[in-house]
């Protein structure tokens, strides 16, 4: 177990190294304060938090839909592509009929109902407003657990695993394996307020979280989380606020992975994608850690543009054979656009990137047991020593599942409840 941030760990690094490899895409971030007023889209109204605990239903007027349905009607297309695949981006055909089925087929009222009927609540802590989804099983007994979405994710991510997580018997379950679950969107994101001025970075939000789930009334509880939701889970391991009994990743956080010399066969392969992903991937990395805001304006302004943006990394992430329209449904991809575009959070969900460029990497002392799953299309899948390299004998589990890629949750949602079923039992 290291005791001292590894060298070259923050984003800065990785990507003035990245031809060199040497590091796992991931995220982090420190310091700032002060969250903007209640967002600027016309009908989409969040009342201000205070330190309570306070219900929050959401309620998109129909004036902003019809707004949305305009600006899509009047969508500008670039002309196609000129390769047959999605090297360039993601293609016109496919995002023509994602923008088609927005714009004519598609019930945001639906997802509204069901976010609303999982309750939702919003709360202030170090300033800023945060928005989450809290629903308490019905079982006696039940592990309060967190689950933190990452970009270009959300809290829809985790819709379908709350029923079977919460209420195990009605899925086929036991009721020993429920959980009380937390579902939070981080700051600039959602419903959560956006920061108004610097600092809100991996550390700051891990404190926060520990901070939620202290008044939620909660006295031992795990967390869960991929892509920014697992460095903020794996930030979370390191601080080990009070309660906190363990933490699942299904992301691996850590920007030099501590490979072998030489690397393993699985070592090589692993570092071969990473190589890959820079190479190739990667360019919303250094857009977003060096120029969110100006990214911002086109993605503010243009749903087609902020659906391209979105869709390219469900094409690219999933374990889908490029096809995440079959795997996911158009209506939940459109569901996760729909937390960016009704709040308008392009920017200030970048700017998480530009923030974590800015941090330097706190020690790695993880003081809670840690497991761990490898979903096979994750963008670099973990090797196991990589794991144990980091997480030394806190590392109390790790699985390699048969299918699924980097929205665990979204796209495998009855392998994902599993597997933190099976780690949550050996902590219970």
């Amino acid at each position: 177990m290291r005791t001292e941030p590894s060298r070259g760990q923050t984003r800065r690094n990785v990507l003035q190294t990245a031809a060199t490899v040497g590091a796992v895409a991931g995220p982090l971030g420190l310091a700032g304060l002060a969250a903007s007023p209640a967002f600027a889209e016309p009908g989409v109204t969040v009342p201000a938090a205070t330190a309570d605990v306070t219900p929050f239903r959401l309620s998109v007027s129909d004036a902003a839909l019809r707004d949305l349905r305009r600006r899509l009607e009047a969508a500008r297309f670039p002309e196609q592509q000129t390769v047959t695949d999605g090297s360039q981006g993601a293609p016109l055909r496919r995002v023509r009929d994602l923008v088609e089925h927005w714009r004519s087929g598609y019930d945001w009222r639906r997802v509204e109902a069901r976010l609303n009927g999982f309750g939702q609540f919003r709360t202030r802590i170090d300033g800023l407003g945060i928005h989450f989804l809290h629903v308490r099983s019905r079982h006696r007994g039940a592990m309060p657990l967190l689950l933190t979405h990452g970009w270009p994710g959300s809290v829809v991510e985790f819709l379908d695993v709350i029923g079977p997580l919460t209420d195990p018997t009605a899925f086929g379950g036991a009721a020993a394996d429920a959980f009380d679950v937390v579902v939070p969107s981080l700051p600039g994101f959602g419903f959560s307020d956006r920061p108004a001025a610097t600092g809100w970075n991996v550390p700051r939000i891990a404190n926060a979280w520990g901070t939620l789930m202290a008044r939620l009334g909660y006295r031992r509880w795990l967390a869960q989380g991929g892509d920014w939701g697992g460095s903020v889970t794996h930030e979370l391991a390191k601080l080990a606020p009070a309660g906190l009994a363990g933490v699942h990743l299904n992301f691996f956080p850590v920007f030099q992975p501590p490979a072998s010399d030489p690397p393993t066969p699985q070592e090589q392969q692993a570092l071969e994608k990473l190589r890959r992903f820079f190479d190739d991937g990667a360019g919303f990395v250094y857009q977003q850690s060096t120029r969110p805001q100006t990214v911002g304006y086109a993605l503010t302004d243009s749903p087609a543009g902020q659906a391209a943006w979105i869709f390219e990394k469900f094409l690219e992430w999933t374990d889908s054979d490029g096809d995440p329209e079959r795997l996911l449904g158009v209506d939940r991809i459109l569901d996760d656009v729909m937390l960016y575009w009704l709040p308008a959070t392009a920017a200030s969900s970048a700017r998480i990137y530009w923030e974590d460029a800015r941090t330097a990497a706190t020690p790695d002392d993880f003081r809670v047991p840690v497991g761990f799953t490898v979903f096979p299309r994750e963008i670099v899948p973990t090797p196991r020593i990589w794991a144990e390299r980091v997480y030394g004998s806190q590392l109390v589990y790790f699985n390699t599942v048969e299918r699924g890629g980097h929205f665990a949750a979204f796209e495998q949602p009855a392998i994902f409840t599993d597997e933190v079923r099976r780690f949550a039992r050996l902590l219970r």
